[in-house]
């Protein structure tokens, strides 16, 4: 299956997924992505501690600690600023390409640090797993919406190292 080339959500324009920084050695995640549009990593428990850590540092300023929402709008709802972010191939084009308003590109991130950083803003989703899109029938089927556990230490550099490389992937240092 053929994706629609990836698009800057300001101007248009193809996104050159080449100036990603690259992964080493590369997912088998971010090959089957580019080639379905859909995110391998939404709800894969080993995979959310390193979207949570790389989301707390690249986009929690903006969109709260759990998504809530403070500068930038929320993301743990089921309203979307930009409808296309309800698909994954929307929510990556988005973050990688940058918003209209305040939200920058995040070509700086590989790929495989995007998605899993999507992965943790789909986790942190708070409402009925119907309007949920972007999982799949039988993940809505087990899908508990998203409640903050205040005693379990999360986010840290820690756990995200720990988590399995060969399923996850890397974060750059």
């Amino acid at each position: 299956m053929a994706l629609d080339p990836f698009r800057n959500t300001i101007t248009g324009d193809i996104l050159d997924l080449n100036i990603a920084p690259k992964d080493d050695p590369e997912p088998p995640a971010v090959k089957q992505f580019l080639e379905t549009g859909v995110n391998p990593y939404n709800e894969k428990a080993e995979c959310l501690p390193l979207g949570n850590f790389l989301y707390l540092s690249s986009c929690s300023g903006c969109h709260g600690h759990v998504a809530e929402g403070k500068v930038g709008h929320g993301l743990n709802d089921a309203y979307w600023t930009y409808p296309k972010n309800r698909t994954d191939k929307g929510l990556f084009e988005t973050i990688y390409g940058g918003a209209q308003g305040m939200m920058g590109p995040h070509s700086d991130k590989s790929i495989n640090e995007i998605l899993n950083i999507m992965a943790w803003i789909r986790h942190l989703y708070a409402e009925d797993p119907k309007k949920a899109r972007w999982l799949t029938p039988e993940q809505r089927e087990v899908f508990k919406p998203y409640v903050e556990d205040k005693s379990v230490e999360h986010g840290t550099a820690e756990l995200a190292q720990a988590v399995p490389a060969d399923v996850c992937g890397t974060m750059r240092h």
